[in-house]
C-alpha cells in the first residue's frame, strides 16, 4: 500500500486545521503514522484517495451500523433531501423518531433532540442539576462523555481529594462539581455518596463502557447504583451513546434490568 496522497493531504490540512483533524483520535498519534484520507465507502468497505480499500471495522464510530451506502438508507436520504435539507420549523420525523425511540427503551418518557452526544451529555447533567438544585456530578474513570469541560476531569492524589481539570482550559471551579468514582467499585461510590450525597445531583456512566476498552458492568455493582441514586435524591444518567441500539435493541438497560432517569443516544441515531 502507499499512502502519498493521504500524507499531502494531512500535510495540507494542518495548514488549515489544527493539527489537521476535527478530532484528535483520528490524528493517529497513539498508534503511529499518517491519518489515511478517505474517498468513499459502501458495505463493510472503505476505500482512501490513494485507491487502498480497508475493511472497516470503525462504522464512523457507531452511525454505520447497516453498513455505508445501504440502498435502503440512501433512498430515505434521498427522498428527505429532495423535500428540503432544513426548516428551521418542527416537522412530523421528529414527532416519529420520538416516538419510536420510547418505544424501543420504555424508560425513556419523551426525547429532546441534539446535535451530537457531547451535547446530549451536556444537556443531561444540566437538566439533572436544575431539577434537583444541587450542583455536583459524579462520573467513572474511563468512562467518556464528549468533551464537555464538566467531564474532561481526572482523579485528585487521594481517594477523597478533589478531583482535577485534565485538559488546559478546564477551570479548577468546574473541577470541583465533579467527582470521580471507580467503575465497577461500589466502595469508591458509596464513600462518595456518604460525603457529598445531598449536593450530588446526578450520576453519569456509561453502562458498558468503551473508552478505556469495553468493560462490561457487574450487575450488582449497576444494581448498587441505582439505589443509592434512588437513597439520596441523584438521577442516574445512562451515556448509552455508543451502547444505544447496538448491544441490544433497548440499548445495555435492557440486558441489565435498570431503568435510569434520564438516557443519552447518539451515534446509530444518526445512520
Amino acid at each position: 500500500m502507499t499512502y502519498i496522497q493521504s500524507t499531502q493531504a494531512f500535510t495540507d490540512a494542518q495548514k488549515y486545521i489544527p493539527g489537521g483533524v476535527n478530532s484528535p483520535v483520528r490524528s493517529f498519534k497513539s498508534v503511529g503514522g499518517t491519518p489515511v484520507f478517505i474517498e468513499s465507502a459502501r458495505g463493510a468497505y472503505i476505500v482512501d484517495i490513494d485507491g487502498n480499500s480497508y475493511i472497516d471495522y470503525v462504522g464512523s464510530w457507531g452511525p454505520m451500523i447497516l453498513g455505508h451506502a445501504h440502498n435502503d438508507v440512501v433512498a430515505s436520504l434521498s427522498d428527505a433531501i429532495s423535500r428540503g435539507t432544513s426548516y428551521g420549523a418542527p416537522t412530523l420525523l421528529e414527532t416519529a423518531l420520538a416516538k419510536l425511540i420510547g418505544e424501543m427503551m420504555p424508560s425513556i418518557e419523551s426525547v429532546r433532540m441534539v446535535n451530537s452526544g457531547t451535547e446530549a451529555t451536556m444537556s443531561a447533567i444540566r437538566l439533572a442539576r436544575g431539577y434537583t438544585n444541587r450542583s455536583k456530578i459524579v462520573k467513572f474513570e474511563g468512562c467518556y462523555h464528549g468533551h464537555g469541560d464538566s467531564f474532561l476531569i481526572q482523579a485528585g492524589s487521594g481517594a477523597l481529594t478533589l478531583s482535577n481539570p485534565n485538559s488546559p482550559g478546564v477551570t479548577k471551579g468546574t473541577a470541583q462539581d465533579t467527582l470521580l468514582a471507580q467503575f465497577n467499585n461500589s466502595e469508591s461510590l458509596e464513600t462518595l455518596f456518604q460525603q457529598f450525597g445531598h449536593d450530588i445531583a446526578g450520576v453519569i456512566i456509561e453502562p458498558v463502557t468503551g473508552n478505556m476498552g469495553v468493560v462490561l458492568p457487574k450487575k450488582e455493582f449497576l444494581m448498587n447504583l441505582q439505589t443509592l441514586c434512588k437513597k439520596y435524591g441523584a438521577l442516574l444518567i445512562f451515556d448509552e451513546v455508543m451502547t444505544g441500539f447496538r448491544v441490544a435493541k433497548g440499548g445495555a438497560q435492557s440486558i441489565y434490568g435498570i431503568s435510569p432517569d434520564i438516557t443519552c443516544l447518539g451515534k446509530i441515531i444518526g445512520g
